[in-house]
């Protein structure tokens, strides 16, 4: 029967339990140093390794110890505010009797696993009946199909910016496809090294495990590559929309340059005659009159401006 392990300090309301024919699963939510040092007090662990927990800069890994293995993996959490997925981290001590999870309570799978394991007995004998490896894997399964609704999320963007790149403002757009690409390169480096350590889990946990795990595990690294699969396609395609972007907006802009070519072409002889005459000098045709010699010089010092800059720049080689 299921008997839920009494909290032994009050205070650590963090640290949670439950228990089953000799195997534990210790959860602790937003740990701290008070956590920690409950952990140092009644398990065998290593102060770096609840160091770790601790510490926000930990890359996943499987370390060995005599007594347990400490693992730190990270998974994709989506917020919303930002619309970009940064990594959380779930380290973990497994030893065959007991199993503990340090977590900030970000992972909704793993929490509501633990939950129905407190309240349903069915749930609990199914998960901690088969031993520590079982529950490690569990665990780990939950948290890795936890990714599948983030990937979708992306792939459900990408094709409403791919529906809406001819119609929508330029400026929209490029928006989306950058805020698109920011997620997509901060879900492939949380998953590039998680392939690596999971493709190690299974060989690593086996002394603690009562059955042979491998087709499970290894059903974990198949979903892990499936994803990672899918983010490089997700990668291929928003270069391929930003480029498709950038050709667009190319073309608006050539159509409009065009068009104020053809304007500013129009209006240039305009603008010649305006200035001629504006000048403060006489000439043929004007109001005060004005001689032909004035204008044919005025013409000459005009060519020969004109025909100095061409020669400037044909020297600089500009033309």
């Amino acid at each position: 029967m299921a008997v839920p392990r009494a909290k032994e300090d009050e205070k650590l309301r963090a640290v949670e339990s439950v228990t089953w024919e000799g195997l534990t699963w210790v959860d602790i939510e937003r740990p701290t140093e008070r956590e920690t040092e409950y952990l140092a007090k009644h398990y065998p662990f290593h102060p770096l390794h609840l160091d770790d927990c601790l510490s926000r800069i930990q890359r996943p890994k499987i370390d060995e110890s005599e007594d347990y293995i400490f693992i730190v993996l990270h998974f994709p959490v989506f917020h919303k505010e930002p619309r970009v997925t940064v990594p959380s981290q779930v380290s973990i001590f497994i030893s065959e009797s007991y199993l503990v999870t340090v977590h900030k309570g970000e992972f909704k799978p793993l929490t509501k696993l633990f939950d129905a394991c407190q309240s349903d007995e069915r749930a609990l004998k199914e998960n901690l009946g088969r031993g520590s490896g079982y529950l490690l894997y569990r665990i780990v399964d939950r948290l890795v199909d936890y990714c599948l609704p983030i990937l979708d999320k992306i792939i459900d963007n990408m094709e409403r910016v791919e529906e809406g790149i001819f119609d929508k403002v330029p400026r929209e757009t490029v928006r989306e496809i950058s805020l698109l690409r920011r997620d997509i390169i901060s879900y492939r480096r949380i998953i590039w090294p998680l392939r690596a350590v999971l493709g190690t889990l299974e060989p690593k946990t086996r002394r603690f495990v009562k059955e042979d795990m491998a087709e499970y595990f290894g059903d974990l690294l198949d979903h892990t590559d499936k994803i990672w699969d899918n983010l490089d396609e997700c990668k291929e395609v928003i270069e391929g929309l930003s480029d498709t972007n950038n050709s667009l907006t190319s073309n608006r802009i050539n159509e409009v340059m065009r068009v104020l070519t053809i304007i500013a072409t129009i209006m240039m002889p305009l603008t010649v005659v305006s200035s001629i005459y504006g000048m403060n000098i006489g000439l043929p045709g004007g109001l005060d009159g004005g001689s032909s010699a004035t204008f044919g010089v005025m013409i000459c010092i005009m060519v020969l401006i004109v025909g100095g800059m061409l020669f400037f720049f044909r020297r600089r080689r500009w033309i």
